[in-house]
């Protein structure tokens, strides 16, 4: 297990194999509010799409913490048998938060030239 200082996110889209897609469905739906409870877990959202794929978004206080979730025996067995459930991989990232979170320090508050956004801020036409 590795150890991170910011939080960490995980979100993507996962397509359920049409025989499947209700239990998929019910098994991530059940997850939230005992996943919203886990020590370390920040945010935790499930999503539906019109087109039948479902939208997952989770933010850990560490990696430790992810690792600890996905170590629960009812997600193990998802994980270890992804493919069973989904008509192909997660379309899924899984990246270091460098905006800072309410009440978390961040690698965000580090970067150099930054500056709080207000009314009186005024941004370029666009980006380079």
């Amino acid at each position: 297990m590795t150890t991170t200082q910011a939080p960490i996110s995980l979100y993507g889209f996962l397509r359920p194999r049409p025989e499947r897609a209700d239990e998929v469905r019910q098994f991530l739906t059940s997850l939230v509010e005992p996943t919203r409870r886990e020590e370390g877990n920040l945010e935790y959202h499930l999503h539906a799409q019109d087109d039948g794929r479902l939208f997952l978004y989770e933010v850990w206080r560490s990696q430790e913490d992810l690792d600890r979730h996905n170590a629960t025996p009812p997600l193990r067995h998802f994980l270890d048998h992804l493919l069973d459930f989904l008509e192909e991989a997660p379309d899924g990232y899984f990246d270091t938060m460098i905006s800072p979170y309410p009440g978390e320090p961040s690698a965000g508050s580090n970067i150099s030239g930054s500056v709080p956004l207000d009314a009186t801020t005024v941004l370029p036409d666009r980006v380079a």
